[in-house]
């Protein structure tokens, strides 16, 4: 028979009020009884029921991870190891994790407005009516892989700035003075950052800063393909292209395969984010490494401060970036 609270209470000489609220508010509890019923309940290998506690804290220890990206599905590489991380971390406390894209979220508003959840993690390019609604509901809201201006909310990037000046400036040690930039249609922040990297970069290294090197396009491979077919059809076509992503980086690849250029030889390419189709391409990949688990790991701390009532919760979290260099390079 499983021990229950009772039990508790009578091995440890306190009242069961007293034991329910050492585990649901142990800081209203005198330390020497708390002391007293832990030892009660190790004894018994007593775990006090989540719902019971859930009910008495009025808390539901419910979070949600909902992905901002268009077409998306949870098994989009970036975010899925993003969620990885915060599945592991949401797996080392009473966490309850409910995961989707903001698409059907909206689709099941009504149910999801049922599941009761205490606080959300937007990745991606979440959308302000949606941010309005989470916090008009007093949810605790912390964005991962995005940064918006003149909102109060936590968020964890990866240092965007940094893998770019990574990439450019390893680009430019191995000689190449005519470098463009395939620029995806990302988050305003996200393509913000990387536009004002390579500017500054590349204008740092004496080279020219001209946005003409600059395409946006989309983040695929047939639209990166086209950009890049057009910057290698120009008189002073580039010697190396710096992709936004790695699709996009193969997209460079492809272009460069059918006019008969040779990579690296003839045309440099470099990639960001470091994902699997890396080493699926010949020569492999260079690429920025985003560490997507960490940065979801730290989601959930910085949304787990938020319920704990902290007021000292950073603004900005920025995780490190790390060049891999490849054969493309």
């Amino acid at each position: 028979m499983n021990p229950t609270i009772y039990d508790v209470s009578r091995l440890s000489g306190v009242s069961i009020a007293t034991v329910s609220r050492a585990f649901s508010n142990p800081e209203r509890v005198r330390e020497d009884t708390r002391r007293k019923v832990f030892e009660a309940a190790e004894v018994l290998h007593y775990s006090p029921n989540a719902i019971a506690r859930a009910m008495a804290r009025q808390r539901t220890d419910k979070i949600a991870f909902l992905i901002c990206k268009e077409g998306a599905t949870i098994l989009d590489e970036f975010y899925a190891g993003i969620c990885t991380g915060i599945m592991r971390e949401t797996n080392r406390s009473d966490f309850e994790l409910v995961i989707s894209t903001a698409a059907d979220w909206d689709t099941a508003s009504n149910t999801s407005k049922n599941k009761q959840v205490e606080g959300v993690i937007l990745g991606g390019n979440a959308r302000p009516d949606m941010i309005a609604e989470l916090q008009n509901r007093d949810l605790a809201v912390v964005l991962v892989n995005n940064r918006i201006q003149g909102l109060d909310i936590p968020c964890v990037v990866s240092d965007e700035y940094g893998g770019v000046r990574q990439a450019l400036e390893h680009l430019i040690g191995r000689g190449h003075r005519n470098i463009a930039m395939l620029a995806g249609r990302f988050s305003p922040y996200i393509l913000g950052e990387r536009y004002r990297a390579f500017l500054e970069v590349t204008q740092a290294h004496g080279l020219p800063a001209d946005t003409r090197h600059i395409k946006l396009c989309d983040p695929t491979v047939e639209s990166a393909a086209e950009a890049c077919l057009e910057l290698l059809s120009r008189q002073d076509r580039p010697t190396a292209i710096f992709g936004g992503n790695d699709v996009m980086a193969a997209g460079a690849m492809k272009a460069a395969l059918r006019l008969g250029l040779r990579v690296p030889e003839d045309l440099a390419v470099t990639g960001l984010d470091d994902s699997s189709a890396c080493g699926m391409l010949e020569p492999e990949l260079t690429s920025v490494h985003i560490d997507c688990r960490r940065m979801g790991e730290l989601s959930v701390a910085r949304l787990q401060a938020l319920l704990a009532g902290e007021t000292d919760v950073p603004q900005v979290t920025v995780v490190p970036t790390e060049l891999r260099v490849r054969g493309s390079s």
